[in-house]
């Protein structure tokens, strides 16, 4: 193409080919040789035959939800993920899962064991993490806080509709300045008559921008321990802006949410959270969800790797058939083992009351260690398609970023395993401090 200015709107048009403007082949006429994650590859991961130590409802809860991802989300996720927009369409789906509400009991929602709540979470997630993170907000965190911390009445009046995605909430702890040191957040919870007036900012909230229901963690002003608050959408001074150019979640909504005085009332008030460890209880449980996203991921990305070696060709034999690629593939399988076994042994920690914190943050951080390694072998092995968003290992190598980095980066869940582990807390510099806030 020749140009005759400086200036891109003064390129000669007619220069430019008169194809210039045509759409993309479809990946399946541009490449017919292997086929894209929109028509899903069937589970092959499950090396050790896991899938046993399952009970019948367990399995169900596995093999409902994984039809209905393979079906549903796998053929429109590539699409929504580009776009960096969230598919609607699919929440009615989601809500027929019956996942919302996880292990919680009662108010309508399915009282999932831990392990059936973490096997949903792994299958949603094999296939697309955003939606797992959407569900995994939804659920394991603004959910289980009314749950855990709310009085009886929160309880009745939001879990029926939030487990049945009628309504959609966030939750919002993350500040601009404060993320790792979340404990020092500074928005503020003042009383007055007949409620609380809440300001301050938060960052990276997932579900925020659409959210109906936002639970928000402030510091109250009289105790200075940190409090919750239930805030409804479109409340005088809550403003909502969605965060742009995210490399992975790109489906996910994340907001920054501005709070200029705004008004809740005394019903709204999370009666059971009256400090930051009360916070901790909540996050105790969304860690070993969060753990199982990377499972899920790298169970994709496996199946997606084992299937894609068997039909692309070249030298004229399957890439299966070599060798290297043969080891990158036993890699990665050994690898989904053993985050299976980590993750089953946490739920089984949590579920006879013998977790503890650092057991949680090692559990997370190790998983999502070797599920870096995993998804990277699979970029690997799918060449130049392995930048592609349409054979989703590009894609599930992306989401993984954000999932190593929330719920505690690998550096800060060292720690807390560390402290746990030497009775030395490291997370200040002594100099500066002789106790760390966390």
């Amino acid at each position: 193409m020749t140009l005759h200015s400086n200036h891109k709107d003064d390129f000669d048009k007619a220069a430019k080919s008169s194809y210039f403007h045509l759409p993309p082949l479809d990946v399946s006429v541009a490449f017919p040789q292997a086929t894209p994650a929109s028509t899903f590859p069937p589970c092959t991961s499950d090396y050790f035959l896991f899938d046993d130590l399952l009970t019948p409802e367990e399995q169900a809860v596995r093999l409902r939800v994984r039809e209905c991802m393979e079906k549903e989300v796998a053929p429109i996720m590539t699409k929504y993920w580009e776009k960096a927009e969230f598919p609607f369409e699919v929440v009615p789906k989601l809500s027929a899962l019956r996942v919302a509400g996880g292990t919680i009991k009662g108010y309508g929602c399915p009282g999932h064991s831990i392990i059936g709540n973490a096997i949903a979470t792994a299958e949603v997630a094999r296939v697309d993490a955003s939606c797992s993170t959407f569900i995994l907000v939804h659920s394991s965190l603004a959910m289980l806080t009314i749950a855990l911390c709310g009085s009886e009445e929160q309880k009745q009046k939001y879990l029926p509709s939030l487990a049945q995605f009628k309504t959609i909430a966030c939750w919002a702890l993350t500040e601009p300045d404060y993320g790792s040191d979340a404990s020092a957040l500074k928005t503020t919870a003042t009383k007055v008559k007949g409620g609380w007036i809440l300001e301050g900012q938060k960052r990276w909230i997932g579900n925020s921008t659409f959210a109906d229901v936002l639970v928000i963690f402030a510091r109250n002003t009289t105790t200075n321990q940190i409090n919750g608050y239930i805030v409804k959408k479109d409340a005088p001074g809550l403003t909502v802006t969605k965060i742009e150019n995210k490399i992975g979640l790109r489906i996910v909504q994340n907001g920054d949410i501005l709070l200029q005085k705004v008004f809740v009332p005394d019903e709204d008030r999370i009666t059971g959270v009256n400090s930051f460890q009360d916070t901790n209880k909540v996050l105790a449980v969304s860690r070993v969800m969060v753990a199982w996203q990377p499972i899920g991921i790298s169970m994709g990305v496996y199946d997606m790797c084992h299937r894609y070696l068997k039909e692309r060709k070249q030298f004229g034999a399957p890439l299966a058939a070599f060798q290297l690629n043969q080891q990158k593939l036993v890699q990665m399988l050994g690898n989904v083992q053993a985050m299976f076994l980590v993750g089953w042994c946490l739920c089984k920690l949590y579920e006879s009351g013998k977790m503890t914190p650092g057991q949680a943050s090692l559990g997370k951080s190790w998983i999502t260690l070797r599920a870096r390694e995993t998804v990277s072998l699979g970029r690997e092995l799918l060449g130049g398609n392995g930048i592609l968003a349409d054979f989703l290992v590009a894609k599930a190598f992306c989401d993984l970023e954000p999932i190593y980095t929330y719920e505690g980066t690998y550096d800060i869940n060292s720690l807390v395993t560390g402290r746990e582990i030497t009775g030395l807390s490291s997370f200040r510099p002594a100099a500066l401090s002789k106790r760390s806030r966390l």
